[in-house]
C-alpha cells in the first residue's frame, strides 16, 4: 500500500462542482488527442503506400505510437473495446509473431481488401503488428514486391481506419455521453460526478498499468529479469512510452480541478529525472544490477506520480487514495 499523507487544500476544494472538469478534459485534451491519431496514422498509411520498406516507415510510425499514447490508455466508451485492437499487449502467448507469420506463409488473401482484414485477430494487427515488421529481424527483411510489403501496407491502412472510428465515435457520440452525465437520458452517466469520476479512474489505471506492466514485467525478479517483456522493446519505445503515458495522465488529471497540482508537477519532474539516468530505452539490460536499480528508482517515481494524483485531485472528487482504480469506486 503507498503511503499517504493528507493535502489540507483538497478538503477546501471538496465543494467545487463535481462536473468542473469534463467540458475541459473533453475539448482540450481527449479530441483534440484522437484527432492527432487519426492524422498521424494516416500519414503512415499514406507513407506505407509510397514505400513500405521498414526504414521509409519507422519514423511516421513513431510519430503515429507517440500520438496513441496521449489517448492509448483511455478504456471507456468506444475505447474499452477497441483500444486492444490498435495496442494489443502485453501478447503474453506470443500470439503476434504467430499471426503474422502464418499470414505471411499462406500468403493468406485476407489482405486484400479492408473489410476482410478487420476480421483477422487483433495479435496480428496494431501497432505491435506493424512493431514486428518493422523492427524484427525475424520480418523486416523484406522487399518492396513481396506479400510481407502488401501485408505492412495493408496494417497500415486498418490502423488508420481504427483511428479515424476511434476519432469519429468519441467525437460524434461518447464526448456528449460523458457531457450530458445527469441527464434524464443518460443511462451511461447518471451524475455528473460518475462522469468526472471515471475519468480520473483513467488517470490513475493508465499510471498503475504503467508502474505494474510498463516496468513490471521486464523487470521480472532480481534472478529472473524479462527484458523481452517490455513495451516496444523491439522499437526502443519502453521508456518513450512510460514518459509519454505519465506526461498524459498527468495533462488529463491537470484538466479535471481547477487548481493547481504542485505535488503531481513535482513527482513527473522527478520521474522525467529517474529516467534521464537509464541508458537503455528499450530496457534490455535490465538483467544488469546497476540498470535495474535505475528502473527500479523509474518505477518508484510512477509510484509518486499516482499518490501525488491520489492527494491532490482525488482526494477533491471525494475518492479515497488507493481506491480500486479498476471499479472506479
Amino acid at each position: 500500500m503507498r503511503a499517504i499523507h493528507a493535502v489540507a487544500f483538497a478538503v477546501a476544494l471538496l465543494s467545487q462542482p463535481a462536473n468542473a472538469g469534463v467540458p475541459e478534459a473533453i475539448d482540450a485534451f481527449i479530441l483534440p488527442g484522437f484527432a492527432r491519431f487519426s492524422a498521424a496514422a494516416t500519414d503512415l498509411a499514406r507513407a506505407a503506400e509510397a514505400d513500405c520498406i521498414p526504414t521509409a516507415l519507422r519514423p511516421p510510425f513513431n510519430a503515429a505510437f507517440d500520438a496513441w499514447m496521449t489517448v492509448g490508455d483511455l478504456h471507456l466508451g468506444p475505447s474499452e473495446n477497441a483500444a486492444h485492437a490498435v495496442a494489443f499487449w502485453p501478447d503474453t502467448r506470443g500470439f503476434t509473431p504467430r499471426a503474422l507469420q502464418g499470414l505471411i506463409e499462406a500468403e493468406n488473401t485476407v489482405i486484400d481488401s479492408a473489410e476482410s482484414f478487420a476480421e483477422v485477430s487483433i495479435a496480428g494487427r496494431g501497432l505491435f503488428a506493424l512493431e514486428m515488421m518493422l523492427y524484427d529481424e525475424g520480418f523486416d527483411a523484406y522487399g518492396p514486391d513481396s506479400y510481407a510489403c502488401r501485408l505492412v501496407q495493408r496494417l497500415a491502412t486498418d490502423l488508420a481506419a481504427q483511428a479515424t472510428a476511434l476519432d469519429t465515435a468519441w467525437r460524434d457520440d461518447f464526448a456528449a455521453t460523458l457531457l450530458t452525465a445527469g441527464a434524464a437520458d443518460n443511462p451511461t452517466f447518471l451524475s455528473e460526478g460518475e462522469a468526472l469520476r471515471a475519468l480520473y479512474t483513467q488517470v490513475v489505471s493508465g499510471l498503475e498499468f504503467t508502474a505494474d506492466s510498463r516496468i513490471g514485467r521486464p523487470m521480472g525478479t532480481f534472478d529472473q529479469p524479462r527484458p523481452e517483456r517490455a513495451e516496444a522493446w523491439r522499437s526502443g519505445r519502453s521508456l518513450v512510452n512510460v514518459l509519454a503515458e505519465a506526461e498524459a495522465a498527468v495533462a488529463l488529471a491537470r484538466r479535471l480541478i481547477d487548481a493547481e497540482l504542485p505535488l503531481t508537477d513535482a513527482a513527473l519532474d522527478s520521474a522525467k529525472d529517474a529516467a534521464s539516468k537509464i541508458d537503455d530505452p528499450g530496457f534490455q539490460d535490465v538483467g544488469d544490477a546497476s540498470a535495474r536499480f535505475k528502473l527500479e528508482v523509474l518505477d518508484q517515481k510512477i509510484e509518486g506520480i499516482i499518490d501525488a494524483v491520489e492527494q491532490e485531485v482525488g482526494l477533491v472528487l471525494g475518492l479515497q487514495p488507493g481506491f480500486n482504480s479498476q471499479d472506479g469506486d
